[in-house]
């Protein structure tokens, strides 16, 4: 057998080896099926080097190929690709092949494995007609084992071959290739097909549903229908189901007959529409294959269970199809049934269907070659209407009723289905759960009097009588496996926190007892519903925690879960506008009059929204717009994998739900959360919150360079300073506090303790912010406070007489009026759902008290009447916007973690901090500019000091090697590892000497070089790029001669001489500024050495209302700093300009502005374009003033309406002179010097004794530029001139 080159690393790559066309090729390597969902989710590398390649050259090339190829071959062009046909004599076909045009004269043949001899004879036969000479260096050559060919396949393969290119290839149209160097070597580089993603239907594949090239086009699957008829039908069916998606998907999620005949128990099959495999036989007119399908599916499914389907839709072929059908029917004894395909409910329906056919395949209705379900019968029928259309065949109807009769499944609801723990030989679960928590209590709790205890044992057994024993275990060991294995867990999330069990577990580490917390929220014995526990872990090592749980339980038992997408108020009227082909400013007006709100539907957007509800009322097309977005709002839009949802269950997952694969390849459940918790399954949510990690990075940096340990656990939760930094509001980068409104906040806040920010977090989200003026009132000044009765003291103290937290109203309603804990909880969340009729009868219950039910009563207590029923008012108004305190109160230890981090370690801290996000240039750009506030010094990357991350180096923040453009994490681990064992690098040759081979090319060198990284070698930027190119073909030279024995001149040299032929810099300095942080801004995304703005730092700060970061929404509050239609003033350097023609045939621009923060997209439109299209001019510093855009997008726009460039921003000039004399001794000098100069800015004279001033009328005007101040500067003294700039004001441009 032949081997490819690469056939040595298949093999060390562990890869199944097997002969194909004569080659040794590996046929898998992890499994087929991974690497298909690896193929279809990202990319897969394919060695395709035993296909054949066939050159044709000379003047007769052309003709040849017209000859032997279907397609017109004249029509290439150079570097053109085109897929044909090669036919015999016979009209046969030898083999299908791509042609590739090198140029007029030259052609290569790329040619199928298997067909090589057969094609290479051919070609020869045919070109030794026209008397062209095969071989070596002859016209006709077969250079089949001299080419090595790679295919990279799949939605990433494009950004997989562009990290491997110098050159940009993500432009390249399908069907042609480019020459250019990929991974260092010479080659050709062609696009020539895409993979495609699939649907959401099941299908039965001709073959096996292994097969990944059985039939083709409509031949690649059959559709057909199965109902379960019962509950053993139900069972299959989820099985047949999963298998088609988990191990069948193909374009489609396919099963075979494999599958049926395993699962065919309690089915019900029904033989579907025109693409079934019966009907498409029938339609070819192959009748007898028709029988034999049929035959197969009754022997499956059972006589009784296996039917024949008629349809009619107005559609010729079903005409056809249906006589068949009737025909096999009588002749094989298989009963029909008669149905019809339904795509949507209603006969009204079907102008929306076919718009939301178009949202789904990307088309507009007024496309013709689109995907389209003509005749308008595709609905739900009545049975008036089927017994019209098939008055032929009435048995098959009342069939459909029989078979809808034999259908009976039940599905279990609200029967939990927990898996059970493993616990050590010698214990029950009850009783390892019992030790484990005896024995965190005394650690939590070594001073305990017994009163503590007593609730941990009635804790204990409510959990024991509700059945979560095992629950509490499988929470409690993934987190113990975190913990040990060094991964962040946060301190806790939701109610759980309320838990003594959960403390003393270490599940939480927040203290129930000093924040008050309160169990029955938590787990309540009087309403019976599964507990909830989520875990925050550290972002980065989160799924190391979910592998765990995998392992421990098993694959099959362990999935994520699936979520729906929808289409939103705002999102549908925006996709059925598309979808109409309406012009895009007309549907971004009618999104955008859209509330924001949490739960906004297009109804209630037509009541609440003036403008919407005129808009369409006055325009029809905005009415029908409207309308047919209403018919479609809150269907699916899309699935995607639930961020955080994770199902453990007892049995195997595919016992209770069917299963389906997310696009990286892992497994899902086809069923939401809210079902799946419906059916008793155990759901838990794996959060990964990016904020642990950035504690814990900064936490080991801090101890890296203090040399001591850190325990973010044990630090003092009332620091003064701490809370005081909190208060400024300069909350960058603290957890939950840096949006603008909750720095605002902070700022009147003040706070002064732990309980101040738990009330903070709870009372900063809409509804409880009105109240709090109050909170605050309550907090300046304890005296204004008033408790209606003593008994709301304790409760309401910590709040300062506010209602604030769930916790609070339980306590309310339990002190005053007697209620259990329980039964408090049911009255919390009667009160925040609003279930009047509940909250009514409670009132009584509260006031009056309610012996029968054991609840005393405010009046029984001591509390008045009128009094108690105020009470209970006001605890209506809170009690549906209050917070869970639990939950309010772990997050804002996180928080307090970041302060104090950020406080008494700031450099190490926003170091980790841009660690976090160092793939977000918006947010490094805007960290960066915090850290020059705060005195920071901003260091480029050091390939000698550097980390993968932003690290600390000498009191600064050195920017992070893996944040270069096209360095990867395995470079930098690479660079780490030989510095740590050999020493820093000590030149550029010696860098390439020890890490060529290593990863490590020319392109990586050049990343390196531009972006400062080498900033510490000898050479400047500009040497070092000039000469890495040849080091590095210097290099490879030498090691490729060592390799093969040979020695070289070099070796030859003395000591002495060997200088001579080292390759030394060339004397030409270093980059221009502008050059030097244009390409650090190219290699890192931002300008870490300086920024080309600060020199105009004054001047942009006194004229802008907004910065580019304003424009970001923010993801915690869904909105930016600048809110739609607000007219602000931005300014920065146009960095990108792309010009557009419109409908109209006039010219628009899309403008990146880039300021000291960030970059903002810039829209000038025609009428502006024209008037100021000499100011937009790439590098030019302009201020921009127009109205923000702010909408669905994560980044906001500007719309341009006014240009003043930076160097028309107007300045005046004062000149001092001592008094009127003076100044008239030296005015003529001064106006010749004047003269000179001409520009905007205005001069003004000054008389030191007289105190008066005179301004030159404006043709005296000059440019107050640096060098005409240095000469007046000279010439009247420093202190005598001065530049002051004003304000933008009414400027006109």
């Amino acid at each position: 057998m032949k081997t490819t080159v690469f056939t040595k690393y298949h093999i060390a790559a562990g890869a199944k080896m097997a002969e194909f066309a004569g080659y040794n090729m590996p046929i898998e390597f992890t499994g087929i099926n991974d690497e298909h969902m690896a193929v279809r989710g990202k990319a897969g590398v394919f060695d395709v080097s035993h296909m054949g390649e066939i050159w044709v050259k000379g003047p007769r090339a052309l003709d040849l190929l017209q000859r032997i190829t279907t397609n017109d071959v004249a029509k290439l062009y150079d570097g053109k690709v085109q897929y044909s046909c090669m036919p015999n004599g016979r009209g046969g076909i030898v083999d299908d092949i791509l042609v590739y045009r090198i140029d007029e004269r030259t052609y290569m043949l790329c040619v199928n494995a298997a067909n090589i001899g057969k094609d290479w004879a051919h070609i020869c036969a045919e070109g030794a007609k026209m008397g062209m000479e095969a071989g070596p260096g002859k016209e006709l050559y077969n250079a089949s084992d001299e080419i090595c060919q790679l295919a990279v396949q799949g939605p990433l393969a494009m950004k997989i071959v562009q990290k491997m290119c110098s050159e940009p290839v993500e432009q390249m149209e399908y069907y042609t290739f480019r020459k250019m160097p990929v991974a260092g070597c010479d080659a050709i580089l062609s696009i020539t097909g895409y993979t495609g993603s699939g649907g959401c239907e099941i299908y039965v594949a001709p073959g096996s549903r292994f097969d990944r090239e059985a039939g083709s086009g409509e031949d690649r699957y059959y559709h057909m229908i199965l109902l379960a008829e019962n509950n053993t039908g139900y069972q299959n069916l989820m099985k047949i189901v999963s298998k088609g998606f988990v191990e069948g998907f193909y374009y489609k999620p396919r099963v075979d007959d494999e599958v049926l005949r395993t699962y065919h128990e309690g089915i019900i099959a029904l033989s579907a529409c025109l693409a079934g495999e019966i009907p498409r036989y029938l339609s070819r007119g192959m009748y007898e294959e028709a029988c034999k399908s049929a035959q197969k599916y009754r022997d499956i499914f059972g006589s009784d269970n296996f039917f024949l389907e008629l349809q009619d839709h107005g559609i010729p072929a079903q005409r056809t199809v249906n006589q068949g059908l009737m025909r096999m029917s009588q002749e094989l004894q298989i009963p029909l049934v008669a149905t019809n395909d339904c795509h949507y409910i209603y006969k009204e329906d079907v102008e929306s269907h076919d718009i939301l056919l178009c949202i789904q395949t990307g088309k507009k209705v007024t496309d013709e070659n689109r995907m389209r379900y003509e005749g308008g019968q595709f609905y739900v029928k009545s049975e008036e209407e089927m017994r019209a259309l098939f008055p032929y065949a009435q048995e098959a109807l009342d069939n459909t009723h029989k078979i809808a009769e034999r259908c009976n499944v039940e599905i279990e609801f609200g029967v939990t289905k927990l898996p059970q723990y493993d616990v050590p030989d010698g214990y029950t679960s009850w009783e390892y759960l019992q030790k484990l928590c005896g024995e965190g209590f005394h650690k939590r709790y070594p001073n305990d009097d017994g009163t503590l205890r007593e609730r941990l044992r009635y804790e204990l057994d409510v959990i024991h009588s509700m059945g979560y024993v095992d629950y509490f275990l499988i929470v409690w060991d993934f987190i113990h496996f975190a913990k040990s294995n060094g991964i962040m867990v946060g301190p806790g999330r939701g109610s759980a926190a309320g838990s003594i069990v959960a403390y003393s577990l270490e599940i939480t580490d927040i203290d129930p007892i000093r924040y008050q917390l309160i169990f029955e929220r938590f787990l309540n014995p009087e309403r019976v519903s599964m507990p909830d526990i989520d875990v925050d872990f550290c972002f980065e090592r989160r799924q190391e925690v979910i592998d765990y749980v995998v392992r421990k339980y098993g694959k099959d038992r362990v999935v994520q879960i699936v979520t729906f997408g929808t289409l939103a108020a705002k999102g549908v009227v925006r996709d059925v506008g598309r979808a109409l082909d309406m012009p895009y400013a007309q549907c971004d007006a009618i999104a955008k009059m859209i509330p924001g709100d949490l739960g906004m539907t297009l109804d209630k957007a037509l009541k609440a929204s003036p403008d919407l509800r005129e808009a369409y009322e006055s325009d029809d097309s905005v009415k029908y717009l409207i309308d047919m977005s209403k018919r479609l709002e809150g269907l699916p839009r899309h699935t995607s994998m639930h961020a955080a949802g994770v199902v453990i269950s007892r049995a195997a997952v595919d016992e209770y739900v069917p299963l389906s694969r997310a696009s990286d390849g892992s497994i899902t459940t086809q069923f939401t959360m809210t079902t799946l918790e419906e059916l008793g399954l155990l759901k838990m949510d794996f959060l990964g919150l990016r904020t642990l990690t950035v504690i814990q990075n900064a936490v080991r940096l801090v101890e890296k360079t203090t040399g001591k340990p850190l325990d973010i656990d044990k630090i003092d939760y009332n620091d003064k300073k701490v809370l005081d930094s909190i208060g400024t509001g300069k909350n960058d980068g603290v957890f939950q506090l840096e949006s603008s409104g909750m720095k605002g906040f902070m700022k009147e806040l003040k706070p002064e303790n732990l309980e101040d920010l738990i009330a903070g977090i709870s009372l900063y989200r809409p509804g409880p912010m009105d109240f709090i003026p109050r909170y605050l009132k309550g907090k300046n000044d304890k005296a204004s406070i008033v408790y209606e009765c003593p008994q709301l003291e304790p409760i309401l103290a910590p709040t300062y007489g506010c209602i604030v937290y769930q916790e609070q109203v339980m306590q309310i309603v339990r002190d005053l009026a007697g209620y259990t804990w329980g039964r408090s909880d049911l009255v919390r969340r009667a009160m925040a759902k609003k279930k009047a009729a509940v909250m009514e009868k409670e009132r009584q219950n509260f006031v009056y008290g309610n012996a029968q039910e054991g609840v005393k009563g405010c009046i029984a207590n001591g509390i008045d009447e009128k009094t108690a029923n105020h009470i209970y008012d006001e605890m209506i108004d809170f009690a549906k916007y209050a917070f869970n305190k639990s939950h309010a109160a772990a997050y804002a230890v996180v928080s307090y973690q970041t302060a104090y981090l950020k406080y008494y370690h700031p450099v190490e801290f926003m170091a980790a901090l841009m660690t976090s996000v160092k793939d977000n240039v918006t947010k490094v750009s805007e960290y960066i500019m915090s850290c020059r506030q705060m005195g920071m010094k901003i260091m480029p990357p050091d390939i000698n000091e550097g980390e993968g991350g932003f690290s600390v180096s000498d009191g600064a923040i050195r920017y992070g090697l893996s944040a270069i453009k096209s360095i990867g994490q395995s470079v930098v681990d690479e660079i780490v590892r030989e510095r740590t064992e050999h020493g820093k690098f000590r030149s550029l040759e010696d860098f390439i000497d020890r890490m060529s081979g290593r990863e490590v090319n020319k392109r990586t060198l050049e990343s390196f070089i531009k972006s400062g990284a080498m900033d510490g070698l000898p050479g400047t930027r500009k040497q070092k790029s000039m000469v890495c190119g040849s080091m590095v073909d210097q290099k490879n030279k030498e090691k490729k001669n060592t390799m093969e024995g040979q020695m070289s001149l070099f070796d030859f040299a003395a000591e002495e001489d060997k200088k001579s032929f080292q390759i030394t810099f060339p004397n030409v300095g270093e980059y221009s500024r502008e050059e030097y942080l244009a390409y650090e801004k190219e290699m890192l995304g931002v300008y870490v050495s300086g920024h080309p703005l600060e020199e105009y730092i004054g001047t942009w700060e006194k004229n802008v209302t907004a910065k580019s970061s304003d424009f970001v929404v923010d993801e915690e509050t869904g909105s930016a700093v600048v809110h739609d239609g607000a007219y602000v003033t931005i300014g920065g350097m146009i960095t990108e300009k792309t010009v557009k023609t419109t409908r109209n045939n006039k010219m628009m621009a899309f403008l990146t502005v880039e300021d000291l923060a960030g970059s903002v997209e810039v829209l000038v439109f025609p009428k502006d374009y024209e008037k100021r299209r000499d100011m937009l001019i790439k590098d030019e510093k302009v201020f921009i003033r127009g109205r923000a855009s702010v909408g669905d997008e994560p980044v906001g726009k500007l719309i341009c309406e006014q240009i003043i460039p930076f160097s028309q921003v107007p300045r005046e000039l004062w000149i001092q002179y001592a008094d009127k004399d003076a100044y008239l001794a030296g005015e003529k000098e001064l106006l010749d010097l004047l003269k000179t100069s001409d520009g905007n800015d205005t001069v003004i004279i000054y008389l030191g004794r007289e105190r008066a001033k005179k301004v030159l009328p404006r043709n005296w005007n000059v440019r107050a530029g640096e060098a005409l101040v240095t000469t007046l500067s000279e010439m009247l003294g420093e202190k005598n001139v001065k530049v002051v700039e004003k304000p933008l004001g009414k400027i006109s441009s």
